[in-house]
């Protein structure tokens, strides 16, 4: 299957099909201009289970490969400059290639890099997670987290191509699926009921590769109308304003993204019923799902605690931020609410 991504000025393929990692060398290859030098950001985890196979299926392309330790410290300021070390030693020019082979950690961090090296070199996504295949390869968010919070440095840079292998699922550790699941969710609870209704439905690389395409399609649609996140795409943000604070509580690495995603999502449904805007029984929806894909509604941290991390998230707005709020299961909206007044809901 193949989503074309267009947004205003660089149309991309998103490529979803098994065993696609095995042709990626030929893939760059069939380029009417090979890149002079390829960089390959991975971590130790993916590239320990498909170094092999990427290497094979590179035969005839030179490349480097930058190994990272695994895990959400590595998208950090630190490990930023030891990536541009790193293009320095191989003298990666403007006419090379990035290409991010890992998680959302990876292509995040990859792609900010892209971006930035010299004023922005080409790169490719291979998504090897089930939360990258679904939602961060897409779309041209790329960013770092600094000590004060989550993605905080970051920048618009779209890849010229995503390679989603839905075969490299199969080897995923169940938590990390139930992280990428929790965005799974988030895309029928903000744009498709029926996906919502249907997910667990089937199993299976046919039913991965189905669900996959169906994420892309929506994210794709959305950032082809508002690339730069400042009207509708700020949707895809359901759960993540009190998801990220769950994720900075626990110092990145007591919730792993999706799992504090799934907690932030009830929040926001709990507060747009409480505020009589959500339809009732949505966050009850919700938090019947998660439970069916092993994720948790709930974090370890209160209201009190969640609340004033928030104030430094990028979507803060004067004194309050712009929460995603679901008029139902399969519609969301954006609401413009004080801290002020969303304490007073939460407390």
């Amino acid at each position: 299957m193949i989503y074309e991504v267009k947004p205003s000025g660089h149309r991309y393929p998103v490529m979803i099909k098994a065993g696609l990692l095995g042709e990626v060398g030929e893939i760059i290859g069939s380029s009417d201009s090979p890149p002079d030098g390829v960089a390959v950001i991975t971590d130790s985890n993916v590239w320990g289970i498909y170094g092999g196979k990427f290497t094979e299926a590179m035969s005839g392309i030179n490349f480097t490969p930058i190994v990272l330790e695994p895990g959400e410290g590595a998208k950090s300021l630190a490990g930023l400059g030891q990536l541009y070390d790193a293009f320095a030693e191989m003298r990666l020019k403007r006419d090379g290639l990035v290409m991010t082979f890992g998680g959302g950690v990876v292509g995040d961090l990859g792609g900010f890099a892209a971006a930035t090296w010299m004023r922005g070199v080409s790169y490719i996504q291979i998504p090897s997670t089930l939360l990258a295949q679904v939602d961060s390869s897409i779309g041209g968010k790329t960013a770092v987290n600094t000590d004060k919070g989550k993605n905080l440095a970051g920048v618009f840079y779209q890849p010229d191509m995503v390679l989603s292998d839905v075969s490299l699922l199969e080897s995923l550790p169940p938590r990390e699926f139930r992280c990428g699941m929790a965005e799974v969710i988030k895309y029928g609870a903000i744009r498709s009921k029926g996906l919502f209704d249907s997910i667990g439905s089937g199993s299976g690389i046919d039913a991965l590769t189905r669900i996959t395409f169906e994420c892309c399609r929506i994210k794709g649609e959305i950032v082809e109308r508002d690339e730069f996140d400042v009207g509708e795409r700020m949707l895809l943000n359901f759960g993540h304003s009190f998801g990220h604070a769950i994720e900075k509580l626990g110092g990145y690495s007591r919730y792993n993204h999706g799992e504090a995603v799934a907690a932030g999502m009830v929040l926001a449904a709990e507060t747009g019923e409480k505020l009589g805007l959500t339809e009732t029984g949505a966050a009850q929806e919700l938090r019947e799902v998660l439970a069916v894909h092993g994720l948790a509604a709930d974090s370890a941290y209160s209201s009190k605690e969640i609340l004033p991390q928030m104030a430094l998230d990028k979507k803060t707005k004067g004194d309050g931020v712009q929460l995603i709020l679901l008029r139902r299961i399969g519609e969301a909206f954006i609401h413009n609410i004080t801290f002020k007044e969303l304490e007073q809901q939460l407390y």
